[in-house]
């Protein structure tokens, strides 16, 4: 399933179902098919949004350091990477932001 998110101030915004329902749960919402983010939502979405991703950046942080104490070597290991929290979260940061500017709603499903 895809999520589309539109606002008048910002092109929509496309995301795979299970990352857009990660996202909307760590804003505050169910992560139901339908919804919207009220200019006097978004305010708390996106700090909910930037704190989940200070947590998740200081737990990689941890595992990094901790690998290294363990005197990990990864050279040559084939690893899995992920795309961040961060990373993910990015676009729909800009959206929030450039919305919250121009006083326009964020809406999904409709």
């Amino acid at each position: 399933m895809l999520y589309k998110f539109k606002s008048k101030a910002t092109s929509d915004l496309i995301m795979l179902g299970p990352d857009a329902q990660r996202l909307l749960r760590l804003m505050g919402s169910d992560g139901a098919p339908k919804g919207i983010f009220t200019v006097e939502h978004q305010p708390q979405a996106i700090a909910a949004l930037e704190a989940s991703i200070a947590q998740d950046e200081a737990r990689i942080a941890d595992l990094l350091a901790e690998r290294i104490s363990e005197g990990a070597d990864d050279s040559g290991a084939a690893t899995t990477e992920t795309v961040s929290l961060k990373r993910r979260a990015q676009p729909m940061l800009e959206m929030l932001r450039r919305s919250v500017a121009a006083k326009a709603d964020v809406v999904w499903g409709v």
